[in-house]
């Protein structure tokens, strides 16, 4: 996201919130910072949330035909998507998906000045995809294995793979921060 990219904001006004219509200006701040150029908002009233979308499908069809009209390549949730959300809404969409947490870690990211911060954002982050994986290996998992892999499709294996990946990554920047942690109080009692 190193230019600026058109975004779409997405508000699910669940039981008629008091505060939505602050959330979602917060929403167009929060985006603002991330260096997205916001071209619209699509908002509606819910009961409960759709598990699939969490917008409603109608909803959805009509966030798609606003995304082309406005010629946008990013969504921005208001509301936490689950992973299954997160991917359904990529597949159906076939645009960049954020909720406000990722909006949050990308603005996080790009201010991160010294070595400690930008490994706790990177922990962070870490800790917030790691869920959210299996919704990206969705036509993976749906193969057949191949030769010596049993019924797990090829997506299975990979999806593995990479959860563990980044556990241990997330592993070994928590040691480095520890470490930057321990050299701060030694330089503190040196004082």
């Amino acid at each position: 996201m190193d230019e600026k990219q058109r975004a779409l904001l997405v508000g699910a006004n669940i039981n008629d919130r008091p505060d939505f219509q602050a959330s979602m200006e917060e929403l167009a701040s929060l985006a603002g910072a991330c260096e997205l150029e916001v071209v619209g908002a699509v908002e509606q009233n819910l009961k409960e949330v759709n598990k699939a979308y969490y917008i409603g499908p109608g909803k959805a069809e009509e966030l798609l035909a606003a995304l082309e009209e406005a010629n946008a390549g990013v969504v921005v949730f208001n509301n936490e998507l689950s992973p299954s959300q997160l991917g359904n809404l990529e597949e159906k969409l076939g645009r960049v998906i954020m909720d406000r947490t990722a909006l949050i870690l990308e603005i996080f990211a790009r201010r991160a000045k010294t070595r400690e911060s930008r490994l706790q954002v990177e922990v962070a982050r870490l800790q917030y995809v790691l869920p959210r994986l299996a919704g990206s290996y969705r036509s993976l998992s749906r193969q057949a294995g191949g030769v010596g892999t049993a019924t797990r499709g090829a997506g299975e294996k990979k999806l593995e793979l990479d959860r563990r990946k980044i556990e241990a990554k997330i592993a070994r920047l928590k040691r480095e921060l520890e470490l930057i942690g321990k050299k701060r109080k030694i330089r503190r009692k040196k004082r």
